[in-house]
Protein backbone atom coordinates (compact mmCIF):
# COMPACT_ATOMS: atom_id res chain seq x y z
CA UNK A 1 0.00 0.00 0.00
CA UNK A 2 2.85 2.65 1.22
CA UNK A 3 4.61 1.49 -2.28
CA UNK A 4 1.72 2.07 -4.71
CA UNK A 5 0.62 5.34 -2.06
CA UNK A 6 3.76 7.06 -2.81
CA UNK A 7 3.74 6.43 -6.39
CA UNK A 8 0.03 7.67 -7.04
CA UNK A 9 1.79 11.15 -5.51
CA UNK A 10 4.38 11.06 -7.45
CA UNK A 11 2.14 10.27 -10.53
CA UNK A 12 0.10 13.37 -9.32
CA UNK A 13 3.10 15.48 -8.88
CA UNK A 14 4.13 15.00 -12.87
CA UNK A 15 0.89 15.24 -13.82
CA UNK A 16 0.01 18.78 -12.35
CA UNK A 17 3.50 19.78 -13.41
CA UNK A 18 2.44 18.92 -17.00
CA UNK A 19 -0.74 20.68 -16.66
CA UNK A 20 0.34 23.71 -15.47
CA UNK A 21 2.91 23.88 -18.23
CA UNK A 22 0.80 23.62 -21.28
CA UNK A 23 -1.87 25.89 -18.92
CA UNK A 24 1.23 28.56 -19.35
CA UNK A 25 1.98 27.88 -22.70
CA UNK A 26 -1.83 28.52 -23.29
CA UNK A 27 -2.13 31.63 -21.59
CA UNK A 28 1.16 32.96 -23.27
CA UNK A 29 -0.15 32.55 -26.46
CA UNK A 30 -3.52 34.29 -26.04
CA UNK A 31 -2.00 37.23 -23.95
CA UNK A 32 -1.78 40.53 -25.94
CA UNK A 33 1.59 41.45 -27.60
CA UNK A 34 2.89 44.97 -26.52
CA UNK A 35 3.00 47.45 -28.95
CA UNK A 36 6.28 49.15 -27.81
CA UNK A 37 8.95 49.19 -30.51
CA UNK A 38 12.39 49.47 -30.22
CA UNK A 39 12.24 52.71 -31.69
CA UNK A 40 10.46 54.16 -29.26
CA UNK A 41 13.28 54.10 -26.45
CA UNK A 42 14.11 57.79 -26.08
CA UNK A 43 17.84 57.07 -27.21
CA UNK A 44 19.94 60.46 -26.12
CA UNK A 45 21.78 62.43 -29.42
CA UNK A 46 25.15 61.12 -30.84
CA UNK A 47 27.04 63.86 -30.30
CA UNK A 48 26.00 64.56 -27.06
CA UNK A 49 26.65 61.22 -25.74
CA UNK A 50 30.20 61.39 -27.45
CA UNK A 51 30.90 64.65 -25.40
CA UNK A 52 29.45 62.51 -22.33
CA UNK A 53 31.92 59.63 -23.21
CA UNK A 54 35.24 62.00 -23.95
CA UNK A 55 34.91 63.51 -20.43
CA UNK A 56 35.18 60.39 -18.79
CA UNK A 57 38.58 59.74 -17.54
CA UNK A 58 41.41 57.98 -18.51
CA UNK A 59 43.16 55.01 -16.17
CA UNK A 60 46.45 54.20 -15.55
CA UNK A 61 47.74 56.26 -18.85
CA UNK A 62 51.44 56.04 -16.53
CA UNK A 63 51.18 52.72 -16.61
CA UNK A 64 50.66 52.37 -20.45
CA UNK A 65 52.90 55.20 -21.02
CA UNK A 66 55.30 52.76 -19.70
CA UNK A 67 54.12 49.98 -21.53
CA UNK A 68 54.85 51.87 -24.78
CA UNK A 69 57.84 53.02 -24.14
CA UNK A 70 59.02 49.40 -23.41
CA UNK A 71 58.19 48.23 -26.97
CA UNK A 72 60.50 51.53 -28.13
CA UNK A 73 63.26 48.38 -27.62
CA UNK A 74 61.49 46.36 -30.27
CA UNK A 75 61.95 48.83 -32.95
CA UNK A 76 65.22 47.81 -34.01
CA UNK A 77 63.96 44.19 -34.33
CA UNK A 78 60.88 44.91 -35.96
CA UNK A 79 62.60 47.35 -38.75
CA UNK A 80 65.18 44.38 -39.45
CA UNK A 81 62.30 42.43 -40.02
CA UNK A 82 61.24 44.78 -43.14
CA UNK A 83 64.64 44.95 -44.48
CA UNK A 84 64.73 41.07 -44.47
CA UNK A 85 61.27 40.92 -46.65
CA UNK A 86 58.96 40.71 -44.00
CA UNK A 87 55.53 42.08 -43.03
CA UNK A 88 54.85 43.13 -39.69
CA UNK A 89 51.55 42.24 -38.29
CA UNK A 90 50.63 43.84 -34.82
CA UNK A 91 47.92 42.56 -32.56
CA UNK A 92 46.59 43.08 -28.88
CA UNK A 93 44.35 44.65 -26.66
CA UNK A 94 43.86 48.23 -27.21
CA UNK A 95 44.76 50.92 -29.91
CA UNK A 96 48.32 50.07 -31.35
CA UNK A 97 47.70 53.71 -33.65
CA UNK A 98 49.77 55.85 -31.63
CA UNK A 99 52.71 52.91 -31.62
CA UNK A 100 52.93 52.25 -34.77
CA UNK A 101 52.69 55.90 -36.37
CA UNK A 102 55.58 56.38 -33.72
CA UNK A 103 57.40 53.31 -34.77
CA UNK A 104 57.22 55.02 -38.51
CA UNK A 105 57.99 58.70 -37.38
CA UNK A 106 61.29 57.78 -35.61
CA UNK A 107 62.62 54.02 -37.41
CA UNK A 108 61.51 54.76 -41.09
CA UNK A 109 62.53 58.03 -41.59
CA UNK A 110 64.67 56.95 -44.38
CA UNK A 111 62.24 55.32 -46.10
CA UNK A 112 58.71 56.59 -47.56
CA UNK A 113 55.77 55.55 -45.80
CA UNK A 114 52.28 55.64 -47.33
CA UNK A 115 49.11 55.20 -44.13
CA UNK A 116 45.86 53.90 -45.18
CA UNK A 117 43.39 54.02 -42.17
CA UNK A 118 40.87 50.72 -42.19
CA UNK A 119 39.00 51.37 -39.51
CA UNK A 120 37.08 54.06 -41.99
CA UNK A 121 33.75 52.47 -43.17
CA UNK A 122 34.89 53.13 -46.60
CA UNK A 123 38.25 52.92 -48.13
CA UNK A 124 39.60 54.27 -51.61
CA UNK A 125 42.08 51.56 -52.20
CA UNK A 126 43.01 52.41 -55.64
CA UNK A 127 44.20 55.90 -54.50
CA UNK A 128 46.08 54.54 -52.36
CA UNK A 129 48.01 52.63 -54.68
CA UNK A 130 48.44 55.58 -56.94
CA UNK A 131 49.80 57.33 -54.00
CA UNK A 132 51.96 54.43 -53.85
CA UNK A 133 52.91 54.79 -57.49
CA UNK A 134 54.10 58.33 -57.32
CA UNK A 135 55.84 57.85 -54.32
CA UNK A 136 57.54 54.92 -56.32
CA UNK A 137 58.06 57.19 -59.33
CA UNK A 138 59.71 60.00 -57.77
CA UNK A 139 62.02 57.36 -56.05
CA UNK A 140 62.88 56.18 -59.52
CA UNK A 141 64.06 59.79 -61.10
CA UNK A 142 66.02 60.09 -57.90
CA UNK A 143 68.15 57.65 -57.81
CA UNK A 144 68.37 58.17 -62.05
CA UNK A 145 66.69 54.69 -62.70
CA UNK A 146 63.30 53.87 -65.21
CA UNK A 147 60.69 51.17 -64.82
CA UNK A 148 60.50 48.53 -67.13
CA UNK A 149 58.93 51.63 -69.56
CA UNK A 150 58.12 55.87 -69.44
CA UNK A 151 55.44 56.90 -67.79
CA UNK A 152 54.76 59.92 -66.98
CA UNK A 153 53.36 60.63 -63.08
CA UNK A 154 50.15 62.16 -64.07
CA UNK A 155 49.27 59.14 -66.05
CA UNK A 156 48.63 56.50 -62.49
CA UNK A 157 45.36 58.07 -62.05
CA UNK A 158 44.01 56.30 -65.36
CA UNK A 159 45.53 53.02 -64.52
CA UNK A 160 43.61 49.82 -63.15
CA UNK A 161 44.61 47.93 -60.63
CA UNK A 162 46.25 45.31 -62.81
CA UNK A 163 48.60 48.16 -64.54
CA UNK A 164 49.41 49.92 -61.13
CA UNK A 165 50.34 46.46 -59.00
CA UNK A 166 52.27 45.74 -62.30
CA UNK A 167 54.56 48.75 -61.87
CA UNK A 168 54.81 48.63 -58.32
CA UNK A 169 56.13 44.76 -58.75
CA UNK A 170 58.68 45.73 -61.87
CA UNK A 171 60.11 49.01 -60.74
CA UNK A 172 63.75 48.75 -60.79
CA UNK A 173 66.12 50.85 -58.25
CA UNK A 174 69.65 49.67 -57.89
CA UNK A 175 69.38 50.84 -53.76
CA UNK A 176 69.08 46.88 -52.87
CA UNK A 177 67.91 48.46 -49.43
CA UNK A 178 65.34 50.88 -50.72
CA UNK A 179 61.43 49.74 -50.26
CA UNK A 180 58.27 51.75 -49.51
CA UNK A 181 56.78 51.06 -45.92
CA UNK A 182 52.48 50.87 -46.25
CA UNK A 183 51.15 51.60 -42.90
CA UNK A 184 47.41 49.97 -42.46
CA UNK A 185 45.62 50.84 -39.15
CA UNK A 186 43.49 47.81 -38.75
CA UNK A 187 43.94 45.76 -41.97
CA UNK A 188 40.91 43.89 -40.52
CA UNK A 189 38.81 47.41 -40.38
CA UNK A 190 35.31 47.60 -42.66
CA UNK A 191 35.93 49.46 -45.44
CA UNK A 192 39.11 45.95 -45.88
CA UNK A 193 37.41 42.82 -45.04
CA UNK A 194 36.13 42.27 -48.07
CA UNK A 195 37.60 38.99 -50.10
CA UNK A 196 39.12 41.23 -53.02
CA UNK A 197 40.31 44.16 -51.17
CA UNK A 198 42.80 41.61 -49.14
CA UNK A 199 43.73 39.69 -52.29
CA UNK A 200 44.54 43.15 -53.98
CA UNK A 201 46.30 43.85 -50.06
CA UNK A 202 48.29 40.55 -50.37
CA UNK A 203 49.73 41.43 -53.92
CA UNK A 204 50.36 44.74 -52.93
CA UNK A 205 52.49 42.85 -49.93
CA UNK A 206 54.06 40.40 -52.22
CA UNK A 207 56.02 43.65 -54.55
CA UNK A 208 59.71 43.67 -54.04
CA UNK A 209 60.12 47.06 -53.06
CA UNK A 210 56.51 47.19 -51.02
CA UNK A 211 56.48 46.39 -46.79
CA UNK A 212 53.80 46.30 -44.48
CA UNK A 213 53.14 47.18 -41.30
CA UNK A 214 49.49 46.56 -39.98
CA UNK A 215 47.39 46.01 -36.75
CA UNK A 216 44.55 43.65 -36.36
CA UNK A 217 41.68 43.49 -33.43
CA UNK A 218 39.11 41.21 -34.88
CA UNK A 219 38.98 37.62 -33.22
CA UNK A 220 38.93 36.48 -36.64
CA UNK A 221 41.05 38.63 -38.82
CA UNK A 222 43.13 35.35 -39.55
CA UNK A 223 40.47 33.52 -41.46
CA UNK A 224 40.90 36.73 -43.94
CA UNK A 225 44.19 34.80 -45.30
CA UNK A 226 44.65 31.45 -46.72
CA UNK A 227 48.03 29.47 -46.17
CA UNK A 228 49.77 31.03 -49.25
CA UNK A 229 48.54 34.50 -48.86
CA UNK A 230 49.33 34.56 -44.98
CA UNK A 231 52.68 33.02 -45.32
CA UNK A 232 53.91 33.93 -48.81
CA UNK A 233 52.58 36.72 -49.67
CA UNK A 234 52.45 39.17 -46.87
CA UNK A 235 55.21 37.13 -45.25
CA UNK A 236 53.96 38.20 -41.45
CA UNK A 237 56.06 38.69 -38.65
CA UNK A 238 53.40 38.54 -35.70
CA UNK A 239 54.15 40.30 -32.83
CA UNK A 240 51.69 40.61 -29.48
CA UNK A 241 51.84 44.37 -28.60
CA UNK A 242 48.71 44.76 -26.00
CA UNK A 243 48.57 48.20 -25.18
CA UNK A 244 45.13 48.96 -23.01
CA UNK A 245 45.21 52.44 -24.84
CA UNK A 246 41.35 53.42 -25.55
CA UNK A 247 40.23 53.66 -29.43
CA UNK A 248 39.79 57.20 -29.18
CA UNK A 249 40.38 57.51 -33.02
CA UNK A 250 39.07 54.43 -34.37
CA UNK A 251 35.44 54.53 -32.31
CA UNK A 252 34.51 57.60 -33.49
CA UNK A 253 33.49 55.97 -36.86
CA UNK A 254 31.86 53.64 -35.80
CA UNK A 255 27.78 54.30 -34.92
CA UNK A 256 27.28 54.47 -30.80
CA UNK A 257 24.30 51.70 -30.42
CA UNK A 258 22.40 53.94 -27.74
CA UNK A 259 22.34 57.15 -29.68
CA UNK A 260 20.64 59.04 -32.86
CA UNK A 261 22.51 58.30 -36.04
CA UNK A 262 23.69 62.12 -37.11
CA UNK A 263 23.93 62.58 -41.14
CA UNK A 264 26.82 65.01 -40.83
CA UNK A 265 29.87 65.08 -39.43
CA UNK A 266 30.36 65.77 -35.94
CA UNK A 267 32.65 69.10 -35.21
CA UNK A 268 34.73 66.78 -33.02
CA UNK A 269 35.17 64.16 -35.79
CA UNK A 270 35.89 66.61 -38.92
CA UNK A 271 38.90 67.73 -36.84
CA UNK A 272 40.29 64.69 -35.83
CA UNK A 273 40.15 63.31 -39.47
CA UNK A 274 41.85 67.00 -40.65
CA UNK A 275 44.44 67.26 -38.61
CA UNK A 276 45.42 63.92 -39.62
CA UNK A 277 45.57 65.12 -43.31
CA UNK A 278 48.66 67.34 -44.45
CA UNK A 279 49.23 71.06 -43.86
CA UNK A 280 48.45 71.49 -47.72
CA UNK A 281 45.12 69.51 -47.51
CA UNK A 282 43.92 71.43 -44.75
CA UNK A 283 44.78 74.40 -46.51
CA UNK A 284 42.19 73.08 -49.58
CA UNK A 285 39.52 72.40 -46.86
CA UNK A 286 39.64 75.85 -45.80
CA UNK A 287 39.33 77.34 -49.19
CA UNK A 288 36.09 75.34 -49.78
CA UNK A 289 34.86 76.23 -46.21
CA UNK A 290 35.09 79.84 -46.93
CA UNK A 291 33.49 79.56 -50.05
CA UNK A 292 30.69 77.74 -48.18
CA UNK A 293 30.77 80.34 -45.09
CA UNK A 294 29.71 82.95 -47.68
CA UNK A 295 27.77 81.81 -49.57
CA UNK A 296 25.78 79.72 -47.71
CA UNK A 297 23.23 78.20 -50.42
CA UNK A 298 25.76 77.51 -53.19
CA UNK A 299 27.90 74.62 -53.57
CA UNK A 300 31.69 75.76 -54.89
CA UNK A 301 32.37 74.34 -58.27
CA UNK A 302 35.77 71.90 -58.72
CA UNK A 303 36.91 74.46 -61.06
CA UNK A 304 36.68 77.35 -59.35
CA UNK A 305 38.18 75.52 -56.10
CA UNK A 306 41.01 74.42 -58.64
CA UNK A 307 41.47 78.49 -59.55
CA UNK A 308 41.58 78.96 -56.17
CA UNK A 309 43.79 76.61 -54.90
CA UNK A 310 46.03 76.81 -58.03
CA UNK A 311 46.63 80.99 -57.11
CA UNK A 312 47.30 80.26 -54.00
CA UNK A 313 50.11 77.86 -54.41
CA UNK A 314 48.26 75.03 -52.84
CA UNK A 315 48.01 72.12 -55.42
CA UNK A 316 50.14 72.26 -58.53
CA UNK A 317 47.64 70.56 -60.51
CA UNK A 318 44.47 69.13 -60.89
CA UNK A 319 45.65 65.71 -60.03
CA UNK A 320 47.17 66.85 -56.84
CA UNK A 321 43.50 68.51 -56.00
CA UNK A 322 41.57 65.45 -57.26
CA UNK A 323 43.83 63.35 -54.48
CA UNK A 324 42.49 65.76 -51.99
CA UNK A 325 39.30 65.46 -53.13
CA UNK A 326 39.01 62.25 -52.91
CA UNK A 327 40.16 62.05 -49.17
CA UNK A 328 37.80 64.46 -48.15
CA UNK A 329 35.00 62.27 -49.97
CA UNK A 330 36.50 59.18 -48.36
CA UNK A 331 36.27 60.72 -45.08
CA UNK A 332 32.79 61.86 -45.58
CA UNK A 333 33.73 65.54 -45.13
CA UNK A 334 32.96 66.98 -48.46
CA UNK A 335 30.19 65.72 -50.62
CA UNK A 336 28.62 66.74 -54.38
CA UNK A 337 26.21 68.10 -55.39
CA UNK A 338 24.35 69.16 -59.13
CA UNK A 339 24.51 72.99 -59.43
CA UNK A 340 21.21 74.19 -61.37
CA UNK A 341 23.23 74.49 -64.51
CA UNK A 342 24.05 71.04 -64.13
CA UNK A 343 27.84 71.12 -62.69
CA UNK A 344 29.47 69.18 -59.97
CA UNK A 345 29.66 71.67 -57.14
CA UNK A 346 31.37 70.75 -53.46
CA UNK A 347 29.29 71.05 -50.74
CA UNK A 348 30.64 70.66 -46.59
CA UNK A 349 27.75 68.84 -44.65
CA UNK A 350 28.29 70.61 -41.63
CA UNK A 351 26.21 73.40 -40.41
CA UNK A 352 27.82 77.62 -40.56
CA UNK A 353 28.56 77.27 -36.76
CA UNK A 354 29.81 73.95 -37.07
CA UNK A 355 32.17 74.96 -40.21
CA UNK A 356 33.46 77.40 -38.32
CA UNK A 357 34.58 75.66 -35.04
CA UNK A 358 36.22 73.07 -37.26
CA UNK A 359 38.23 76.30 -39.42
CA UNK A 360 38.93 77.45 -36.01
CA UNK A 361 40.51 74.34 -34.64
CA UNK A 362 42.36 73.36 -37.55
CA UNK A 363 43.95 77.08 -37.50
Amino acid sequence: MDTNGSWDEDEDEEFEFSRNYFLAKELASSAKKSKHKLTDIDVVDEQELREAASRIQPKHEDEIALLLDSYKTMYPEWLLALRCGFGLLMYGFGSKKTLIEDFASTALTEYSVVVINGYLQSINLKQAMIALAEVLWDQIKTKRRVSHRELPKNQFNSQSMEELLTFLDQAEIDDVDFFVCVVIHNIDGPGLRDSETQQYLARLAACARIRIVATIDHVNAPLFWDKNMAHTQFNWCWYHVPTFAPYKVEGMFYPMILAHGSASQTVKTATIVLLSLTRNAQSVFKVLAEHQLSHPDEGMPISDLYSVCRERFLVSSQVTLNSHLTEFKDHELVKIKKHSDGQDCLHIPLTAEALQKVVLEIN
